[in-house]
């Protein structure tokens, strides 16, 4: 395997072990804060951590930028910082709150859906779908029955808010393959975590009650969810995604969910019965088999 390749899936297993892990730390944060205050206090920091890089690789950067046409105005970074911020906080608002009443393990693999609807809502921007994007979501579906629906074809009213949160994690995705090669990766990541985090805290100003001292007693899950999963996470997916082939990220990032239960065996205590892990299984085997004619074609 190419040295170049070995590296860049290394960075994207990193940040699937970060990702899934993290959601044990979200799941131990809603003990001492509401869902909206997390969301706002985790982005805030990941907006600050990512300034010291910012200023690292802004002198050279601006030069890159020049070289690689890519559009240095800041109000256009603003715009789709704000667009794509609206996206971030609609889909970590719904997986924030539905993660109360459903497991890490769970809210993992469901999140994950996103791998498979992306190319769905790519038919409304004129991409095709194969027959393996449906085999796939066939598989992925039928798993996510076995994962959430119980008796009475019920669905868990957590299981279901993170469901559709992985619709705005898909729409996410779409626009940050848009614009994100139109600006500076590092600043539209920082003024997107930035918005996400100003809408989430005007929420939780509005929906619950905000106090200093519940935040400092959240502060291990706060620091994890802000300095690793955001800041650490994300950026290195901008490193390997600028040489990655998205199909090819997007199958080592749905790993999260395998690490999510991971996490939340160890650090929760959360067991899964025999139809919850056949319906994580087949739920990773759609994702895989609907990005496959993708990573054939590479190959």
């Amino acid at each position: 395997m190419n040295i170049r390749v070995l590296k860049n899936d290394l960075l994207l297993l990193t940040t699937a072990v970060i990702w899934g892990l993290a959601f044990a730390a979200q799941r131990v944060g809603m003990e001492y804060i509401g869902p909206f205050t997390y969301n706002g206090v985790r982005f805030l920091i990941g907006a600050l951590s990512l300034v010291p890089l910012i200023l690292f690789f802004n002198s050279r950067g601006s030069k890159e930028n020049q070289a690689e046409g890519l559009n240095a105005n800041w109000k256009t970074l603003l715009g789709y910082g704000a667009a794509a911020g609206s996206f971030l906080f609609l889909g970590a608002s719904l997986q924030q709150v539905g993660i109360v009443s459903t497991t890490a393990g769970k809210a993992g693999f469901i999140t994950g859906m996103y791998v498979v609807i992306v190319p769905f809502l790519g038919i409304f921007l004129g991409h095709r779908s194969g027959v393996s994007r449906w085999i796939g979501a066939g598989l992925s579906i039928t798993g996510l029955y076995l994962l959430s629906i119980r008796g009475g074809f019920s669905i868990e009213k957590g299981d279901f808010l993170v469901f559709l949160s992985a619709f705005f994690w898909a729409s996410h995705v779409i626009i940050m393959a848009v614009i994100s090669s139109k600006v500076d990766t590092l600043k539209l990541a920082a003024i997107q975590y930035l918005f996400c985090g100003l809408l989430s805290m005007a929420a939780a100003f509005l929906f619950e009650p905000v106090a200093v001292s519940a935040i400092l007693r959240a502060w291990i899950p706060i620091f994890y969810g802000s300095i690793f999963s955001v800041g650490i996470a994300y950026t290195l997916q901008i490193f390997a995604q600028k040489e990655a082939h998205p199909a090819h990220a997007a199958i080592i990032l749905s790993l999260e969910g395998v690490f999510a239960v991971v996490g939340g065996w160890l650090f929760l205590n959360e067991m899964m019965d025999f139809r919850s892990v056949a319906g994580c299984i087949l739920m990773l085997g759609g994702m895989f088999v609907s990005q496959s004619a993708a990573i054939r074609k590479q190959v």
